[in-house]
């Protein structure tokens, strides 16, 4: 099985690599440390399965599983995240995801979760079943950073984590300008005028670790 990874961090990859090395046989692990390095190899390369961290320096992962797509549309990518199911999951099966899983799951949940969207199949945790039929059956009363994109959502997670504008442009790779541009809109979709609404919203909402 051909896996390729995707995460900026060396010392996770190389944790990851371990547990899918030891666990499923004959797993050939590929590399990829952001959104471009990975479209490169998807565009060159034949590969079973992607697993895909949300957190990358500039192109976001929801954003790179779009063009994952775009280039290979029968490709299954499995999102690898620190961030709650809660927070993601949902965009990230809208998106095209074949399954999610957080970076806390056990090595076991890991491999599972490869084999199964390797296999054609879909990952969903029992927590993620309940919260994609719960949203099938009520459309109405939705938080307001649902109304948001997936790259303004990130912003307005950064945001709630106490970041500047000039620290996430350094971290997604954006200039000033751009991350204005997108905190302008993030306060109209949502109705507030102020940076610090935004950081008291995404903390009471549970969009900050």
């Amino acid at each position: 099985m051909k896996i390729l990874l995707v995460e900026d961090h060396a010392i996770v990859r190389e944790g990851f690599r371990r547990i899918l090395s030891e666990d499923i046989t004959g797993a050939c692990i590929g590399e990829a440390a952001s959104s471009a390095e990975a479209l490169d190899r998807v565009r060159a390369e034949a590969w079973d399965v992607v697993i895909l961290d949300i957190s990358l320096p500039g192109r976001s992962g929801l954003e790179t599983l779009k063009d994952i797509h775009a280039l290979r549309s029968g490709l299954p990518v499995l999102i690898m995240t620190m961030y709650g199911e809660d927070q993601y999951a949902l965009r990230a099966f809208r998106a095209g995801a074949a399954g999610y899983v957080t970076k806390g799951s056990s090595p076991e949940d890991l491999v599972a979760a490869v084999q199964k969207v390797a296999s054609g199949g879909k990952y969903v945790t029992p927590t993620v079943a309940e919260k994609l039929a719960a949203r099938l059956s009520d459309d109405g009363g939705r938080p307001l950073h649902e109304s948001l994109s997936d790259r303004e959502l990130q912003v307005l997670r950064m945001f709630g984590d106490g970041k500047t504008v000039k620290e996430i442009g350094v971290d997604l790779a954006l200039s000033v300008k751009t991350v204005s541009t997108y905190r302008t809109r993030i306060l109209e979709k949502m109705g507030m005028r102020t940076t610090a609404q935004l950081v008291r919203y995404a903390v009471g909402a549970g969009l900050v670790d």
